[in-house]
């Protein structure tokens, strides 16, 4: 990937932030986001916009472009042979976090990586990630069929393995090893694409971005009228906990932010703003709360297994 190609994703990742917020603020009452531009150590720098409406408690779309001159740890553990190159780094990430409980929680990311040769030896490496995941709190199956649906159908024009080996990616990424259970009900997840080449794979890039808000907006408008009450809450808040573990013991993209300098308030801001933790807390059996244990492990929401796909 040349110079020229990555600028191209870079343009394309600010207009993508710009379209994910006008859809998010429209169905928050044009509730505005807050923008906070920055400036990275060692050149690049973001954007990070967070809105805090009605609708949703806080919904965060981070742009990012960083630099360095050194690879942190979380990118060379198992890549040792990029050991001592510089880098670019860009990416679009978010997380909605509804208040009302019946709407899920919601995360995206796509971003971009390349290595900056110091010498004419150094191989230089490229490759694009991203994906989409949904956590619900009292899940309908009805939304958890079309948020894998609208996967399915944006996978399909790049191969029909494509949706099979993200979607089973998404469920072992987002996976918590010490809960023995899953984040959520997954979706996709992918990282070091390249095999496609540049082209195929940043169209592949603007259709994971673009399928976000037609995936997770007609969720928000089923559900958002639903009455909730404080036990409803109370169990949401709970249930966050587990987005904040993850977050903070797993995920790659939080321990390469911080590890390359990027901003501390931008790379937190997918937390959840209210959290709460109970000592050996289950919910009573039978309780719609009981029933999020069963939706916490992968499964064929589309029944493709057996039908020829996947």
């Amino acid at each position: 990937m040349n110079a020229s190609q990555f600028k191209q994703v870079i343009d394309y990742f600010q207009r993508l932030q710009d379209s994910i917020c006008r859809q998010l603020s429209a169905e928050d009452g044009d509730q505005p986001f807050r923008e906070d531009k920055w400036q990275h150590n060692n050149g690049g720098g973001g954007r990070t916009r967070v809105l805090t409406g009605e609708l949703f408690e806080q919904a965060g779309v981070n742009f990012s472009h960083v630099k360095g001159d050194k690879l942190p740890v979380a990118a060379t553990e198992k890549r040792p042979q990029m050991a001592g190159q510089g880098f670019e780094a860009s990416g679009v990430s978010l997380v909605v976090h509804p208040d009302n409980p019946f709407i899920p929680t919601s995360h995206a990311n796509v971003r971009v990586f390349r290595t900056v040769p110091k010498s004419r030896d150094d191989k230089d490496f490229w490759w694009f990630g991203g994906g989409f995941d949904l956590t619900p709190y009292y899940p309908f199956d009805a939304d958890i069929k079309h948020w894998h649906q609208v996967a399915y159908e944006t996978c399909q024009a790049f191969g029909d393995e494509v949706y099979p080996r993200f979607k089973a990616w998404c469920d072992d990424y987002f996976y918590l090893k010490h809960r023995h259970e899953t984040r959520g009900v997954g979706g996709l997840f992918f990282d070091d694409l390249n095999a496609w080449g540049f082209e195929k794979t940043f169209a592949f890039i603007r259709a994971i971005g673009e399928a976000y808000t037609k995936a997770y907006i007609p969720i928000v408008q089923k559900r958002k009228n639903i009455s909730y009450d404080e036990t409803h809450k109370q169990f949401q808040k709970y249930r966050r906990g587990r987005y904040v573990e993850f977050n903070l013991v797993y995920d790659r993209g939080t321990l390469f932010g911080l590890q390359s300098g990027g901003r501390t308030e931008s790379i937190l801001m997918s937390l959840p703003p209210e959290v709460s933790y109970r000592y050996n807390y289950s919910p009573p059996a039978e309780s719609q709360e009981a029933k999020l244990s069963d939706y916490l492990k992968p499964r064929d929401w589309l029944g493709l297994q057996g039908s020829g796909h996947g």
